[in-house]
């Protein structure tokens, strides 16, 4: 027990837990937030493991404070203006109309309806407003909605992190002013001076590391750590003007960088989405870890209340008055009505106001993390098992897509592309080349530059409209990647991806090898320039699957079958599908037409016929 006693491997405790449930989450498809909280619940309160008061003591406010920071910080990030534009203006009119209506009704649903005093009813009422892209983004990759619905609630998490977050703290401030003449007009004056002055530092902060970065000033592996520090920094200096509005200095500082360039590697931005979700993990473990008996018993009956006005009047008034005059269809309305899940940012701004305000003596303010995590609870589990029911009832949900996604623009992609395409199959290829895609443009496909795996992670690409994934690029360990990657979310069973040599025909990544033969991507490019081409072959009574096989020439092969019912099945080392009356089967073939192929096997037929007569004529003789 002195083992586990240890703070160093409480800490590293905390951070095997946060990832474990995490990669779970993973695993499973299920939501990370609901995980991180079980098993935090189970390591605190339930077997003592944890006890963060206890553990961190004075250490556990700061050490919540800079997460929360960093994580604002990378949130800003990720709010871009001129992909926010892109849009369209109902993203704006949800954030400029819906947030305040939200946050009105939210504040008076806490203080009649949970019995909180105004105070902590408007600070909870403006965090309320945080959606949590990091619940809706995995959400929506199960549903197959409208892109316009995906893109509102995808922008309006982003939007709303940042804006919750700055709200909480004007009125955070506002409860904790204690300067002389205390009124209205001068706390607000205070307050407004104190966030104006730090949103300064977070701009002027933002302005400097974008001037630093591209001209050279910064070498790339000091990057990272010089832009942690200067979060950091920016924060702490911030925070000792004012309480709480380093996270004002934080959040402009991430959207000033998000919307300059830094001409800067991948590795930065892989740095900063990795510690993003290092400290969402760490920091949801130990406020979940805070929810001891005593703690849970701060949650009243009258929360319920709360709760139910929060789900069925706050989100839906707020939202139908905010696109009453909009051009979304009402049914889409009704949807976006509805979603509306809390995730980690709410409880985590929560916690960190909760502590603030327990020590500063606020009456009912234990009574805001109970609430945060119920509202967590209650969301996710309202929305994100409903979603699916409620898309098909309104009758915009599209179904499971069937179109095919290929990753790698070359010679043979393209060429399956357009196979595909002929067989009205909708197909998008990615590349990270502009260049590998201008023929993939030129030929009338779909394309979008970029990597795969960030594009699906970012919710660029609608990951339900594919039915099938190819991983083609001239990378085996890319393609692994993507197959391993992207696996749990669509299926091994429908990633399929080519060998780059004969050592790579192993399981390693996951993902079928495609073709019986699992030829190697070499071979492929050797047959197209040998020009090897795709062809359809309709499955008859009359021309059999045994005709198919006997006509195929030595090194042909089948790719796929195309089912009546629109299935898609591709042949690979390990999946023979069976080929029927009715498939249409994508064959790779030499590059002879069927004409001449035809004439070649009757002028073979006739040499053997010719052979055999003549010998018998020679035996005669």
């Amino acid at each position: 027990m002195e083992i586990i006693d240890s703070l160093m491997v409480k800490i590293a405790l905390i951070g095997l837990l946060g990832i474990g449930a995490q990669w779970i989450a993973w695993r499973t498809g299920r939501p990370a937030i609901a995980l991180m909280l079980i098993v935090g619940i189970i390591a605190g309160p339930v077997l003592g493991i944890i006890d963060p008061e206890r553990d961190f003591g004075a250490l556990q406010e700061p050490i919540i404070k800079l997460a929360v920071a960093v994580i604002l910080f990378e949130g800003g990030l990720s709010l871009n203006f001129r992909e926010l534009r892109q849009a369209g203006g109902a993203v704006t009119t949800m954030v400029l109309i819906a947030g305040p209506i939200a946050w009105v009704l939210g504040t008076a649903a806490a203080h009649y309806g949970a019995g909180l005093s105004w105070e902590i009813s408007a600070l909870l009422g403006g965090i309320m407003i945080v959606t949590g892209p990091t619940v809706i983004g995995p959400m929506l990759r199960t549903l197959r909605v409208p892109s316009r619905v995906r893109n509102i609630l995808k922008w309006e998490g982003i939007v709303n992190d940042p804006i919750g977050a700055l709200l909480a703290v004007g009125i955070y401030a506002y409860i904790t002013y204690e300067g002389p003449n205390a009124n209205i007009a001068v706390i607000s004056m205070d307050v407004l001076a104190a966030s104006f002055i730090a949103g300064l530092i977070g701009a002027g902060l933002g302005f400097a590391v974008t001037w630093l970065f591209p001209r050279g000033l910064v070498p790339e592996y000091l990057k990272a750590p010089f832009l942690l520090v200067t979060v950091i920094a920016g924060f702490v200096i911030a925070d000792l003007i004012k309480h709480e509005t380093g996270l004002i200095t934080v959040t402009v500082m991430g959207i000033v960088m998000g919307n300059r360039q830094i001409y800067s590697s991948q590795a930065l931005y892989r740095f900063k989405e990795d510690l993003a979700v290092l400290l969402i993990s760490g920091v949801f473990i130990i406020l979940s870890a805070t929810l001891d008996w005593e703690t849970v018993q701060q949650f009243r009956p009258q929360f319920i209340i709360f709760l139910i006005l929060l789900l069925f009047v706050v989100r839906p008034v707020s939202v139908l008055i905010a696109l009453l005059f909009s051009s979304v269809p009402w049914r889409e309305r009704l949807f976006i009505a509805w979603i509306a899940p809390r995730g980690i940012v709410a409880v985590a701004i929560t916690g960190l106001f909760a502590i603030r305000l327990v020590d500063y003596g606020l009456p009912g303010a234990e009574a805001l993390v109970p609430l945060s995590f119920a509202v967590v609870i209650a969301t996710i589990f309202a929305h994100g098992f409903s979603a699916s029911w409620v898309a098909e009832r309104l009758g915009i949900s599209e179904g499971k897509g069937e179109g095919v996604l290929i990753a790698g623009a070359n010679r043979w992609s393209i060429a399956l592309g357009k196979m595909l395409k002929s067989l009205d199959i909708d197909v998008l290829i990615t590349d990270n080349s502009r260049f590998a895609l201008r023929r993939a443009h030129s030929e009338g496909l779909a394309t979008r530059h970029g990597d795969v795996l960030e594009e699906a992670h970012d919710d660029n690409i609608d990951m339900g409209e594919y039915q099938h994934l190819i991983a083609a690029t001239d990378n085996d360990s890319q393609n692994q990647l993507i197959t391993a990657d992207l696996g749990p979310e669509m299926g091994y069973e429908q990633i399929s991806r080519l060998a780059n040599d004969s050592q790579s025909k192993s399981r390693v990544g996951h993902g079928r090898l495609l073709f019986e033969s699992g030829a190697d991507f070499a071979t492929l490019l050797d047959r197209d320039l040998a020009g090897w081409r795709f062809s359809k072959t309709n499955i008859t009574e009359k021309f059999t699957a045994e005709d198919y096989r006997r006509n195929l020439e030595e090194g042909e092969e089948p790719l796929a079958v195309l089912k009546p019912d629109r299935r898609l099945l591709f042949f690979a080392t390990d999946a023979r599908p069976v080929i029927e009356d009715g498939d249409v089967v994508i064959s790779y073939v030499a590059a002879d037409t069927p004409e001449e192929r035809k004439a070649d096997r009757a002028a073979k037929d006739s040499e053997k016929n010719l052979d055999r007569n003549g010998g018998k004529k020679a035996k005669t003789d």
